[in-house]
């Protein structure tokens, strides 16, 4: 009685955000034999216990919207982390490099998935997807870091960060966690000086720079 009472409490955004995660957890099982598509969408789905309908309803885009669900929960993971440290670190190089760390292991148990992501996004088509994503991540670790700019500084912040992030990503996921670190510490050296981080990356090199890493990712080369 109890338990059907709790139950009926959950409101529709409730069930969708369930509904979402479990659709995820399955694909993530399947996407290493279907790769990342609209039929692993289905499968997925259907492993869920969801109908078509249903699917349609929570992810009307498909690969794209699991895609984003996959990033925010990496962003979710690496944020509880972060904010699990005791002490935090003090300086801004140092929770940078911490953000970066944290959200490296939330992507890593999910290596094989992101393979399949990663040829995924690295579609021309689907590569302003690839920049919304890493750059909501960017845009997470700055704000547990502190960062409260809302002039130029803001954008030029994140667009920097997005760069370290999905290069030093591909790395782990390419050649190992030695490797990315040193990766790691070596971007964050070019651009620690405070008007190095305003100058700021141009669009085009951000977009550059994504799309490589993509390709990284996808073939594991180091």
């Amino acid at each position: 009685m109890t338990q059907t009472a709790d139950t009926s409490k959950d409101g529709p955004g409730d069930w969708a955000d369930q509904a979402e995660q479990r659709v995820l957890d399955a694909a993530l099982r399947l996407a290493s034999r279907l790769g990342w598509n609209a039929g692993l969408v289905r499968a997925a789905a259907e492993a869920a216990g969801l109908k078509a309908g249903e699917a349609q309803l929570l992810l009307p885009q498909g690969p794209r919207d699991l895609a984003a669900l996959l990033s925010r929960r990496h962003d979710k993971a690496a944020l509880a982390a972060l904010k699990a440290l005791d002490p935090p670190p003090a300086k801004i190089r140092d929770k940078i490099r911490a953000g970066v760390v944290a959200r490296l292991d939330a992507a890593q148990q999910d290596a094989e998935a992101l393979r399949r992501l990663a040829a995924f996004l690295a579609f021309p088509t689907h590569l302003p997807l690839a920049l919304t994503l890493v750059w909501e991540s960017a845009d997470v670790l700055w704000r547990w870091a502190g960062d409260t700019a809302t002039d130029e500084n803001h954008y030029s912040k994140r667009a920097i960060l997005s760069g370290i992030l999905v290069s030093t990503l591909a790395v782990d996921m390419a050649s190992g966690r030695e490797s990315a670190l040193k990766h790691l510490d070596g971007r964050i050296d070019n651009v620690m000086a405070f008007e190095k981080w305003k100058a700021g990356i141009k669009p085009m090199n951000l977009a550059a720079e994504v799309a490589g890493a993509l390709a990284r990712m996808r073939y594991g080369r180091g």
